[in-house]
Parts: C-alpha cells; sequence; structure tokens
C-alpha cells in the first residue's frame, strides 16, 4: 500500500502533493514501483496534529481520488476518520476506507460503510488501534497490562461492531496502529507478535514507514554531534530501519499489507524476505 498524503501537515511528505496534478503523477509513480494500493490521506494524524474539518479534507481529497480511480489499475483506500469523507471518496471510485479510529471518531463511520457496500459498493475497511487522539496520543501512552493483548482484545472487538454493522468479516483488515498512544517498547512489543493479532482471522496490515521508533533505536533522534543536528533525524532517511522491520514481519508469515512511502525499496525487501523465508521453509 502506498502512501500519498495530499496534506500540508503530515510528518514525512507534508506539502509535497497538495497539488491535485502533483498528488497524481505520485500516485502513478508509486504504481510504476510495485504499490498494489494508494492510499489517499487528507488529514494528518501525525502527533499533535489538529483535526481538519470535513469540507477541508473532502476539499483535498476527492480530486484525487476521482483521478486515480481512472487513470490507475491499482485499487484506491481513502484514509479518513470521518463518514462524509468516506461516502464521497467511495462514490468517486475507492474500494478501501482506512480508519486509523477503528470507527471510533465517528459512530457513523461503519453504517455509512454497510450502506454503501448494500448500495453496490464493494469496500473494504481497515480498522486500526490507536490510544487517544493525535493530539493527546504521544503525551503519556500506558497499558494496564499486557499491551499486546490490549490491542487484540481491542481490534477483535473492532471487527465484531463492524459485524454488526453489517460489514462482512471478510472484508475487514486489521491494524495494530504503530506510532499511534505506543512508546518504543509497547512498539517493539507489538512487531514481535504480530503473530497473535494475526490469529485474530483477519487480514493484518502494518504501517510502520518512516516511524520515529525507528530514529530512537537507531540513536539518531537522542545524538547532538553536528551531523545529526543537520539531518534532524529527518523521517526520509529511516529507510533501513523500515526495512528491517518490514523483512521481519514478512517473513515471519504475519503480515498481509505493507503501508509505505518508499514503494520500490520496500517491495524489493519484501520479495527478498519471502523468498528467504519460503527456502527455509522448503516452500
Amino acid at each position: 500500500m502506498g502512501v500519498l498524503n495530499v496534506t500540508p501537515d503530515s510528518f514525512s511528505d507534508g506539502g509535497l502533493y497538495v497539488d491535485p496534478g502533483a498528488a497524481e503523477a505520485r500516485g502513478l509513480e508509486l504504481v510504476a514501483e510495485g504499490a498494489h494500493v494508494l492510499d489517499v490521506g487528507g488529514e494528518s494524524t501525525r502527533p499533535g496534529a489538529d483535526p481538519v474539518p470535513a469540507d477541508e479534507e473532502l476539499r483535498r481529497v476527492l480530486p484525487v481520488v476521482e483521478r486515480l480511480a481512472v487513470g490507475t489499475r491499482a485499487p484506491v483506500s481513502i484514509d479518513t476518520m470521518k463518514s462524509e469523507v468516506a461516502r464521497a471518496a467511495v462514490e468517486a471510485g475507492a474500494v478501501v476506507v482506512n480508519d486509523v479510529s477503528g470507527g471510533l471518531a465517528d459512530p457513523e463511520m461503519l453504517p455509512t460503510i454497510a450502506a454503501l457496500r448494500a448500495s453496490g459498493h464493494d469496500v473494504h475497511v481497515v480498522l486500526m488501534h490507536r490510544q487517544g487522539d493525535p493530539r493527546t496520543m504521544q503525551l503519556d501512552p500506558r497499558y494496564h497490562g499486557d499491551p499486546v493483548r490490549e490491542v487484540c482484545a481491542h481490534l477483535e472487538g473492532r471487527a465484531r461492531a463492524a459485524l454488526q454493522a453489517g460489514i462482512p468479516l471478510d472484508r475487514v483488515t486489521l491494524d495494530p496502529g504503530i506510532g499511534f498512544g505506543k512508546r518504543l517498547e509497547h512498539n517493539l512489543s507489538l512487531l514481535g507478535r504480530l503473530q497473535e493479532i494475526r490469529a485474530l482471522g483477519h487480514p493484518l496490515l502494518l504501517g510502520a514507514s518512516r516511524k520515529s521508533f525507528i530514529g530512537h533505536i537507531t540513536g539518531a533522534e537522542q545524538q547532538s554531534d553536528f551531523l545529526a543536528l543537520e539531518r534532524r533525524d529527518r523521517p526520509a532517511d529511516r529507510l533501513g530501519g523500515t526495512a528491517a522491520c518490514l523483512a521481519l514481519a514478512v517473513a515471519g508469515g504475519s503480515v498481509d499489507v505493507v503501508r509505505v512511502h518508499d514503494v520500490a525499496v520496500m517491495r524489493e525487501a519484501v520479495l527478498v524476505a519471502q523468498a528467504i523465508a519460503g527456502a527455509s521453509s522448503g516452500a
């Protein structure tokens, strides 16, 4: 899944693709690099981000969804927490709704997706775990016990809510929400035990691309030397850490979709990991 942010303030590529023409060109580039799905987002969900009104989010995403839905073979996903935006994007050609709130930010989200399906749109939904909202989620994230079990229980509940709303379970993908209300140790626990989440029986999406936990591991965010100050641990420089994370997750057989900014490089990492895992298992 290739990331296409049409926002001015996303943590990694904010402002690069706010023009619909530039966004369309980037989407086509991602497909050429090997993206199977394009995830279009018009509201940043980075830590500390402020919410965006629905009309502004629609203004940002609809022209891009419309262009890509007819201009590329890749399915288009809409990254939104608002049912109004989801409905308009699906009617414009999107076939996946990627909701980082797990359908909790807008109580009409799951019923809206079910209604869209009933009207003939074969919509899939991605439901993610997060703690808090973008403004507060990284201030002091805490878990009462085992964070992996808590995340599993939460996601199982969201899948059940989707079914109760009228969305078939085979159209539900789950996402553990790396970096969304998690400290480094929480992220590492989840990444090391993805098979427990995958055991819930749903496809699993992993969004670890360029995230800050990589900088915490490498030490780049704590270094005070000149090079580190000059680089400021730029998200775009976290390719090695992202590739390592995705390769291990894919080789372990726990992940079905990886959501990435750098499609060409990460596709290569995934293919090599799959080949090695297949050879070691005798497949």
